[in-house]
């Protein structure tokens, strides 16, 4: 899987039994395919049921009497299935079956994309393991309950999410025995709306890609028109995305059982480091956490940042991701295949890695770590910025060589002389605070509303991070009244934003 991919739109949201189930190894050539649709339920507010089309990818060697595992598949956003079977090959040949389908509102399935609805969405999924269990030549832990994996990127790890949570709110249980879901969210508005404040860009992509397929339900449309208008989220906009993710399930009590692979693109500017971080750390349960691994790779959805200036928005593929290899393989797509030949075939990897971070610097080097929380404060003083017009300012942090990574935040007491405040907060690196580039081209919004006065704040999100800060370099602060991330939804009256006593609560880990 291309980790750039994103970049444009298209690319774009109880503990399994192992069984000792293993085909005899095939090739692509002696796949049998077969491609075909399935009924499931109507649009909310329609009668007619919707046809979700899929393609089915059969192994030579699988049979009632040699079932083999499946594999789900499904795209990004935008996007359609994979009819290919040599894109394939890498789990055909390793003995898997595959079904590869179109999720709602895209390729040949009908219907509008409600974005992993799981009272939509969910039920697609749901039908789509009912077709996979109805096969005699794949593997069952029992009747209608399939030895069951997925793989997708995006959109296509969103659907793994919500078909997994969906059957764990329905039944109790789930059916998916193990995950690989990559560049995916834990929420979908603090993604798209971090503090109600819209990523311009990606809002404007997203709702691009999908009207060759008049994907999006007119509700979303009409929501994403009037957050351009205003500046601001409509409630109602907030209220049909709420469900859609991780973070509404683990809020409602529940929590994923079964291990999972994690990738995530730390240069992903829709969904950023932290939302794959809060994934690992909040939607399993202990045990399964123990039995995961997270990889964090310089890729995802990654546009670049001009304003302030960014870095690592195009990545020579040789620092793309120097975990997998530093895990025991050339590429996440294999380590994917590890973690499948592991937790469904029950085969013996050499895999490690569990329960731990195994995150990408800037500039190409692995750094594993136990724990993504900050470890080290640092007394910054004040920072002042103005809102709605002005230039980007660099506070010097700290001074190399040290390593951040993982979450950091800071506290302050906030001063604010305006109606809507809103300034942009990123770590950079540079020899000055002329030449400092935010990290990994993340930066995130502060918001305070109306005039506020020594209004105290802490556990301010500052943009998840890994990077290196070599001997002669600066952390710095940036601090920013606009960002092209958010153009058009910085301050719309200007005026100014004073945070006094900020600490900057920083993840070190040695080198």
């Amino acid at each position: 899987m291309n980790r750039l991919l994103a970049a444009t739109v298209i690319g774009v949201v109880t503990a399994a039994t192992s069984p000792l189930l293993v085909a005899p190894p095939a090739t692509a050539a002696d796949v049998t395919t077969t491609d075909g649709c399935l009924t499931s339920i109507p649009d909310p507010g329609t009668t007619a049921p919707v046809q979700i089309c899929y393609t089915l990818f059969r192994p030579a060697g699988a049979t009632t009497a040699a079932p083999v595992p499946m594999v789900l598949h499904s795209h990004g956003w935008g996007g359609s299935r994979t009819t290919d079977p040599a894109s394939f090959s890498y789990l055909t040949d390793a003995g898997f079956g595959v079904l590869s389908f179109d999720q709602r509102g895209f390729g040949e399935s009908g219907g509008h994309a409600y974005i992993e609805n799981p009272d939509v969405e969910g039920k697609d999924v749901q039908k789509v393991v009912d077709l996979v269990a109805a096969q005699p030549w794949v593997a069952k832990q029992k009747p209608g309950d399939p030895v069951l994996g997925a793989i997708g990127g995006s959109y296509g790890g969103g659907y793994q999410f919500v078909g997994a949570f969906s059957e764990l709110r329905d039944t109790g249980t789930t059916r998916f025995d193990a995950l690989v879901p990559e560049i995916t969210w834990w929420s979908l508005t603090e993604s798209l709306f971090p503090q109600g404040v819209p990523r311009t860009e990606w809002a404007a992509a997203l709702t691009a890609a999908a009207l060759p397929t008049d994907a999006l339900p007119p509700i979303v449309l009409q929501g994403f028109a009037e957050t351009t208008a205003t500046g601001n989220v409509p409630s109602y906009l907030h209220d049909v995305l709420d469900k859609n993710g991780p973070e509404w399930h683990v809020r409602n009590g529940r929590k994923l059982d079964i291990p999972v692979l994690f990738g995530q693109g730390e240069t992903d500017n829709l969904f950023p480091l932290h939302q794959g971080l809060k994934n690992f750390q909040r939607a399993l349960t202990d045990k399964a956490r123990s039995r995961s691994i997270f990889v964090g790779y310089n890729g995802g959805h990654t546009l670049p940042s001009a304003l302030p200036a960014g870095t690592n928005y195009d990545i020579p593929l040789a620092v793309n991701d120097a975990c997998s290899p530093t895990l025991g393989s050339p590429s996440f797509d294999q380590l994917g295949l590890r973690f499948l030949q592991q937790n469904l075939q029950g085969k013996k990897t050499g895999l490690t890695g569990f329960g731990r971070y195994h995150l990408t610097t800037a500039a190409g080097r692995c750094v594993n770590v136990p724990s993504v929380a900050p470890s080290t404060t640092v007394p910054l003083g004040d920072v002042v910025s103005t809102v709605g017009v002005g230039a980007p300012i660099a506070y010097p942090i700290a001074q190399g060589p040290l390593t951040i990574a993982g979450s950091p935040s800071l506290d302050a007491s906030i001063s604010t002389i305006g109606l809507d405040n809103r300034a942009f907060l990123a770590l950079s690196v540079g020899t000055s605070p002329l030449d400092a580039k935010i990290v990994q081209n993340n930066i995130l919004p502060i918001r305070e509303n109306g005039i506020t006065l020594n209004k105290p704040r802490t556990g301010i999100e500052l943009p998840s991070v890994a990077v290196d800060v070599p001997a002669g370099q600066t952390l710095f602060l940036t601090v920013s009244p606009i960002s092209d991330m958010y153009a058009g939804f910085g301050s719309r009256v200007v005026g100014a934003m004073t945070l006094r006593g900020v600490k900057v609560h920083l993840p070190v880990t040695s080198r």
